[in-house]
């Protein structure tokens, strides 16, 4: 009877543990922290030049601040709907059957998460943008739409 009760335990804390890492992968921790892109002084540049285009309301909702302040990261709404710019190159990229879109001239590559959200990143730009979509949010072009413009005023097209 024991061994079945710590057999139980462990299948519980093993699915409350991929339960946790599948909303991590789209909802910041509770003090809304989010993982700062490292990139180099040319695409920091247009970074920057975007993030200060970036619309205070993302298809309606309202922008939220982040930990730590930066101007690589953006988000917006609840659940949270997060923006990295000049994050590498993702891989799904190399692939010629990635699923892509184009949203009023700019593509997007279209990558399926673990929590049945969606990571969309800019393709031929000079810096990648990464825009992580939660599941309630994940067929809705509202926000590519509200970033279209700001992403191709600030990074040029190009590799």
């Amino acid at each position: 009877m024991r061994f079945h009760r710590r057999a139980l335990l462990i299948a519980v804390s093993a699915v409350a543990g991929l339960s946790a890492a599948a909303v991590y992968a789209f909802r910041p921790a509770s003090d809304e922290r989010v993982a700062v892109p490292v990139p180099g002084a040319r695409a920091a540049a247009y970074c920057a030049a975007l993030h200060a285009q970036l619309p205070a309301k993302l298809d309606g909702l309202s922008e939220h601040d982040l930990k730590p302040v930066s101007d690589l990261t953006a988000g917006w709404g609840d659940p949270l709907i997060v923006l990295r710019c000049g994050v590498p190159r993702p891989a799904v990229d190399a692939d010629p059957q990635t699923v892509a879109v184009e949203v009023n001239g700019v593509t997007w590559s279209y990558e399926q998460v673990t929590n049945g959200g969606v990571r969309m990143t800019t393709t031929l730009r000079k810096a990648y943008v990464e825009v992580l979509l939660p599941p309630k949010y994940a067929h809705d072009t509202g926000p590519l739409v509200d970033l279209a413009k700001p992403v191709e005023h600030t990074i040029p097209e190009g590799v």
